[in-house]
């Protein structure tokens, strides 16, 4: 009988269970209507999504409402994060949201074929929860532990960076109810999170007002997916787009299963007209002031010279952001404005269909500080205010145009387009370059008015038509011949991979460079640096500034000529190549002739010389040590002195910089190869036999030039050994490195170093051979970071 009544009492509560409906559990709830409609549960602190479709797929994506505020770490506001694929899927009384995996497809029409496929390859279960009640097919689930989690990877991130162990405390996070909504196509929410974490990162400590309690605010978008009109387009090589890649494994067994598509913005002509059907509409956050604001609009809109050309009219337009717009809202494509500690990276993201590479909304960010940059290279060459009639109108100029063109490169990514750093070897054909500012000599005084590009460039143009441009006929035929256009024009692209980092092999790809010649334009760059150092005066700052800010302006005129001496180092084992197919002539690249290799070499190896490397005293007297409320950062002079300013551990740091070039492993390796296949040209070993050289002229240098001079060969054997002791570096390489050291060890044994040395080379030099005796020994352990670094140069 007992039993029986426990029985009764169980299939009761069952029936109550299965009779709790919708309406009846959000009785009094706020409701939000739109492509998922949500009620908010105010009593309890909850979010109960309604679903009444399954196995609809949809969009899934991050972003950021609120950032940290450090370009180091990388978390800043309006950031956006990938775009997931997902369906929500039921089971019983379980709700999953389930990630479908794209990297792995079979685009056929035989559903064996396909789901062969999708069995094979792993997918992944993002959540899920039970079923609160049920009306009809649509279910209430309680979405907030899904709001609620790090959907963004913001512990990951600062783990990665380095800033400590982060995890959610859920006791100090929430919903954020302003910026949840829902509308037809898109349903959004956000919550404020907080991190909680011990031994937090410098970075965090610097940003943080509690560093052990990081809040920051997430937001989650569920979207519908575009209809299928959109036509997918043929990713090339040559194209400048980024490639959305898949594995087919329904293409023909001669053909590959490795497919790319470009990404781009769906962009549609009306009938018999060359107006289109929906613009391409970019909004402008609010928050940037003027007169940034108007360059930032300007810039952006460059664009449309490009459209134009394709043979649309008035296909792209830049505008304000409506007030109450989301900037995270999917409908609109938004250039945001990002303020962080220190001046740091802009780039473009986009949120995007990963079916096919449709561009659903294009995303910028813009780093506040940027601006500022380019003011202060200015201001360093330029002394403006040594006259008090004199404004810094051109300064200001010279910084604006840098924002417009900023502007047009960051947009220029969320339209698809990938860097281009060829593009200033070709009267700046590209945006897309990383431009330095060219500033010239005339008239005994420095000039800005060229220092940066207006207007799409040529290159630009021809991208644009291939992403966008709408064939006449077979579409194929006339993306070739878009290809083949630029090829006409000369127009070529090189892109992150062949121009980034010292050691490329590419010589005429390079990042912050200016001109067709690097060699040229290196010389007159050089020229311009000592005509800037012997002008550099209190000048350089303005009369209420601290006197000791002056190093922060002289660091960018010292140290300005570091990117175009990446180029020139370029061509030392350098090659000319382009990104070609098979269909092309017989030979694929060719080797920097062996004179300009010398050439390169003999430009470097002044960069290494006192002459070059040494301020006057008149400037060192300018220089005081910190005055108080401010002090040293990352942007100062390194220094070994103390409060004091350290004219030679600048000179350290530079050399360390021109020494990374001429000894990178990678580069040891092409030359030497080079020249055995060429049977002449400098080799690595004559390169060395240079160096050495030119670190044993004891005789040529006194005063400071002769402790620089020490300092440098300091680096010069410290580099050595880095070379020798790095096991990925290719054996031939460290053998020469290693037989340099012995070299420069009997040099000095050969040496009288108990005389007369007013100078201090022979401790100097007793010092670098006990070193080098060491090293072989086994008994000393370099690291790169021994040497002083020089302060960071990018973003310029």
């Amino acid at each position: 009988m007992f039993r029986r009544l426990i029985l009764a009492v169980a299939v009761l509560l069952s029936i109550t269970v299965q009779a709790e409906t919708i309406s009846g559990v959000t009785a009094g709830m706020d409701r939000q209507q739109g492509l998922f409609d949500f009620y908010w549960d105010k009593q309890q602190g909850r979010i109960l999504l309604e679903i009444n479709q399954f196995d609809r797929e949809l969009l899934l994506l991050t972003g950021l409402a609120q950032g940290l505020g450090s370009n180091p770490v990388g978390l800043d506001r309006n950031q956006v994060g990938d775009s997931r694929l997902v369906k929500f899927e039921r089971v019983g009384n379980k709700v999953l949201l389930h990630q479908v995996n794209l990297k792995y497809r079979a685009l056929s029409d035989n559903p064996a074929e396909r789901r062969a496929v999708s069995e094979a390859f792993a997918t992944s279960v993002l959540w899920g929860s039970t079923v609160l009640a049920e009306e009809g097919d649509a279910v209430l689930v309680d979405f907030t532990p899904f709001v609620l989690s790090d959907q963004h990877g913001i512990a990951q991130q600062l783990k990665q960076r380095k800033q400590g162990s982060f995890s959610i405390d859920d006791s100090k996070s929430v919903v954020y109810l302003p910026r949840t909504k829902s509308f037809p196509q898109n349903t959004e929410f956000e919550a404020q999170l907080t991190f909680a974490g011990s031994e937090p990162g410098e970075y965090v400590r610097e940003v943080v007002p509690t560093p052990g309690l990081v809040t920051l605010r997430q937001h989650i978008s569920l979207v519908e997916l575009p209809d299928d009109d959109y036509l997918p387009r043929d990713f090339h090589s040559n194209s400048g787009y980024f490639a959305l890649k898949y594995y087919d494994y329904a293409t023909a067994i001669d053909q590959p299963r490795e497919q790319r598509r470009i990404y781009r913005h769906r962009l549609q002509k009306k009938p018999g007209s060359n107006e289109v059907v929906e613009p391409i509409v970019y909004y402008v956050d609010p928050g940037v002031p003027e007169p940034v604001r108007s360059a930032l609009i300007e810039g952006a809109s460059w664009w449309n010279q490009a459209f134009e050309a394709a043979g649309f009219e008035n296909a792209f337009q830049v505008q304000l952001l409506p007030e109450g717009a989301d900037p995270l809202d999917i409908r609109y494509n938004v250039i945001n404005w990002a303020h962080r500690s220190t001046r740091g990276w802009s780039y473009g993201q986009v949120i995007e269909d990963p079916r096919t590479g449709e561009i659903l909304k294009g995303s910028v960010t813009l780093g506040s500080l940027r601006v500022r940059q380019d003011f202060l290279i200015a201001q360093g060459l330029l002394q403006p205010y040594g006259d008090s009639e004199v404004g810094t109108e051109h300064i200001k100029a010279m910084a604006l145009a840098r924002i417009r063109q900023l502007s047009a490169h960051e947009v220029g990514h969320t339209l698809g387009l990938a860097h281009n750093f060829i593009a200033s070897t070709e009267d700046r054909a590209s945006v897309m370059d990383y431009p330095a500012p060219l500033v010239t000599l005339g008239d005994g005084e420095l000039q800005l008015q060229e220092a940066y590009d207006t207007g799409i460039g040529e290159w630009d143009k021809l991208a644009i038509r291939y992403g966008y441009g709408i064939a006449e006929g077979d579409e194929a035929s006339y993306l070739a011949a878009v290809i083949e256009d630029a090829s006409k024009q000369q127009l070529r692209f090189i892109t992150d991979a062949d121009s980034r980092g010292v050691n490329n092999a590419h010589a005429g790809s390079h990042l912050w460079d200016n001109g067709a010649d690097v060699l040229e334009e290196f010389s007159r760059m050089s020229e311009l640096r000592r005509y800037a150092l012997d002008n550099f005066s209190a000048a350089a700052n303005r009369p209420g500034d601290a006197r000791s800010s002056l190093d922060e302006t002289l660091v960018p005129v010292y140290y300005g000529y570091r990117y175009q001496a990446e180029a020139v180092g370029k061509l030392i084992g350098g090659l000319d190549y382009q990104y070609l197919y098979n269909d092309a002539g017989p030979e694929s690249y060719a080797l920097v002739d062996a004179d300009k290799q010398q050439q390169a070499i003999d430009a470097l190896t002044e960069t290494l010389k006192p002459e070059f490397l040494t301020l006057s005293e008149k400037i060192l007297r300018l220089l005081p040590p910190k005055s108080y409320g401010y002090q040293r950062s990352n942007e100062s002079f390194p220094a070994y002195t103390g409060v004091a300013f350290d004219g030679i551990a600048m000179a350290e740091a530079a050399a360390g910089h021109s020494y990374s070039i001429l000894l990178d492993p990678e580069r040891a390796a092409r030359l030497q190869e080079q020249q055995v296949r060429r049977g002449m040209g400098p080799g690595f070993n004559t390169l060395l036999a240079q160096l050495t050289e030119q670190a044993l002229a004891r005789d040529e240098y006194q005063g400071l030039q002769a402790a620089i001079h020490q300092r440098v060969n300091h680096v010069y054997v410290h580099q050595l050994m880095l070379l020798a002791s790095n096991n990925s570096a290719a054996e031939s390489a460290r053998a020469r490195a290693n037989f340099e050291l012995v070299k420069f060890q009997h040099a000095i044994g050969e040496m009288r170093l108990f005389g007369d040395d007013p100078q201090g080379y022979n401790a100097h030099y007793f010092y670098e051979a006990n070193r080098i005796a060491a090293f072989m020994n086994g008994d000393l352990k370099v690291e790169p970071g021994d040497i002083k670094p020089m302060p960071p140069g990018s973003p310029i």
